[in-house]
């Protein structure tokens, strides 16, 4: 598959010529070394992209040609995940893997067992890991959510899964319908959700379930979430 970069005006006209001068561009053309003829995609990053091929390269631009161009429809499930912040480089991970994992929406939460803190870099996290994972839409990343926010959230949703390594119920039999629109994963953090916080996700519509015998790192459990709801729910 081609490398994708964002752009902000994504030039859509095929057969139009478009100069290709971000930051993204100089990276393509002082650490990829892409030279004239090379082919790649840009993206507005909210589902429209293009394919292009350079036909001039300077220091930090390069002209481009419109091959061709197209949208990609959104899913049918909006995937939100709540996760509780870990501490240090673990938070930007976890950016880094709910991205692949191809979820719509991340919601750093401020649980009461969190250690980590938001941080404005980790929008650019997820905007780089669009890029490796080359997906045409770079999910939302919002500000740092209370509890009493993230409970808000799950009255919103079709369907609320928290995960909790005390949980009684496996997470196949909290699934009953494959008719979700807006799914919520929330995740907890390295120290579990606390009794308190369960009673309140469960009284606002919240499911309890657990992932498996294994006890994931909180940083690694959002992709092993999303992807066992998405196989459930047929949303891959």
């Amino acid at each position: 598959m081609f490398t994708l970069f964002f752009v902000a005006d994504l030039p859509t006209t095929v057969g139009g010529s478009y100069e290709f001068a971000n930051d993204d561009a100089n990276h393509a053309i002082r650490v990829l070394r892409m030279q004239e003829g090379a082919e790649f995609m840009l993206s507005d990053g909210k589902g429209t992209w293009s394919q292009v091929v350079a036909t001039e390269v300077k220091k930090k631009s390069m002209q481009v040609r419109v091959m061709d161009s197209g949208f990609q429809e959104p899913l049918a499930t909006t995937i939100t995940v709540v996760q509780a912040l870990p501490k240090g480089d673990r938070a930007k991970e976890a950016i880094e893997l709910l991205t692949e994992a191809g979820v719509d929406r991340i919601v750093p939460w401020a649980s009461a067992r969190s250690i980590g803190k938001g941080s404005d870099k980790f929008a650019v996290t997820a905007r780089e890991a669009s890029k490796q994972s080359r997906r045409f839409r770079i999910p939302e990343v919002t500000d740092l959510a209370t509890t009493a926010q993230i409970c808000e959230a799950i009255k919103l949703s079709d369907l609320a899964i928290a995960f909790h390594e005390s949980a009684t119920a496996k997470l196949s039999d909290q699934v009953s319908s494959h008719n979700v629109e807006h799914l919520l994963i929330i995740i907890g953090p390295e120290g579990g959700l606390t009794d308190e916080e369960i009673a309140v996700f469960t009284e606002a519509g919240a499911k309890v379930a657990l992932m498996g015998r294994p006890i994931l790192r909180s940083a690694h459990a959002g992709i092993a979430a999303v992807s066992a709801v998405s196989a459930l729910l047929k949303v891959w």
